[in-house]
């Protein structure tokens, strides 16, 4: 119940829960607990294209943000605020940034190291 209370809000959580209504993937999508529906002929060629797009930048950045998200949820919003400005210098501090910065000055795609 908690779960899906934070994910769709009260009022949707309440009428799945005291009436048993199960919700399909159009409604899952419109309410924001799945980022996407495709059909299931096209599953495994969008996983792929997302998979790629993420394996594209750096590990370090994706853990951050990843990190950052989770938080977010888990905490106020004052919190959460804190602690991204936090993992945002900690992240300047990489590598992978430097990297990051030099090929978007020179106009070409970055080689991260994921450090």
């Amino acid at each position: 119940t908690q779960r899906l209370t934070r994910a769709v809000g009260k009022s949707k959580s309440m009428d799945m829960h005291l009436t048993g209504r199960f919700m399909d993937a159009a409604e899952a999508e419109r309410c924001g607990l799945v980022s996407r529906v495709v059909p299931v002929a096209r599953l495994m060629e969008e996983v792929t294209k997302a998979a790629q797009k993420i394996v594209e930048k750096s590990a370090v950045t994706a853990m951050v943000v990843k990190e950052c998200v989770n938080r977010a949820q888990e905490t106020t919003l004052a919190e959460g605020l804190l602690f991204e400005r936090r993992m945002f210098h900690a992240a300047f501090a990489t590598d992978d940034q430097k990297e990051g910065m030099a090929a978007f000055l020179e106009k070409r795609q970055p080689q991260f190291r994921d450090r």
